[in-house]
């Protein structure tokens, strides 16, 4: 059974905070879910609420060229990596549902590049493949937005996939997934550019948790997101970029 997960700030409490979502109606959360949150009783209208973004991480680990349409058509790489491609996003970057992405001044090429993310429930550290689904909470939406230009430049992509606004998530986080072969659609303006399955990437996700959790500790709320399919393409002012995933939601912004 499914479960979503929202983060919301209502009109009447200026604080940002949790609660599940029962089709229109938002049961408020005493904290994080992951962080042993429990209804208050207090009650919303879904109507009545701001969504934000529905996790607040304290890393952000992303995951390069891991669809093999996405390597072939890349321009950093000639094969698929041998084992995963990781770099971070600094929480800084977040931004939720229908928030405007603001690239920095005089940037070039801005790229949208659709994800599936995954949100980890509590604390791991050499998570065998085994037992990764006991570490997953839940799965969102997520938008790697990229400076194309910085990222050449820079020759690594901390810069270029960094900046404040960079990565929409949301609208909600989703429980109870079966992961293993979800549509993934990369929308501009309505029209369908990106479109992949999770059953095409190159590492899957038991594989994702455990090599990263080798690296560094995973703590509950840490957000992974896990490479986008092929035919990323730049953005312009005034576009509306969608991030639509199969069972899990639709999560819009625009470039301003």
């Amino acid at each position: 059974m499914t479960q979503k997960t929202i983060r919301f700030k209502s009109s009447d409490n200026d604080e940002v905070r949790y609660g599940f979502l029962d089709e229109l109606k938002v049961n408020v959360l005493s904290n994080a879910p992951w962080k042993k949150g429990e209804t208050t009783g207090e009650i919303y209208d879904l109507n009545d609420v701001t969504l934000k973004a529905p996790v607040e991480p304290s890393k952000i680990i992303c995951v390069g060229l891991n669809y093999h349409a996405h390597v072939k058509a890349s321009f950093s790489a000639d094969e698929a990596p041998e084992e995963p491609l990781l770099f971070l996003k600094p929480p800084s970057a977040i931004i939720g549902p229908d928030e405007k992405i603001i690239p920095p001044p005089k940037a070039g090429r801005v790229d949208y590049e659709a994800e599936l993310g995954l949100i980890i429930g509590k604390m791991g550290k050499n998570i065998p493949r085994e037992k990764a689904s006991e570490y997953i909470y839940g799965f969102t939406c997520v938008n790697d937005v990229t400076d194309r230009d910085v990222q050449k430049k820079d020759l690594q992509w901390t810069r270029a996939k960094g900046f404040d606004t960079f990565c929409p998530v949301g609208p909600h986080i989703v429980t109870g997934l079966d992961y293993n072969d979800i549509l993934i659609e990369g929308i501009v303006n309505g029209e369908v550019i990106q479109s992949g399955r999770t059953s095409q990437m190159i590492f899957n996700i038991p594989h994702l948790i455990n090599f990263i959790s080798s690296a560094m500790t995973l703590m509950p709320g840490d957000l992974i997101s896990t490479g986008t399919p092929a035919k990323i393409a730049q953005m312009n002012k005034g576009d509306i970029i969608e991030v639509r995933i199969e069972e899990v939601g639709s999560l819009k912004n625009m470039m301003t």
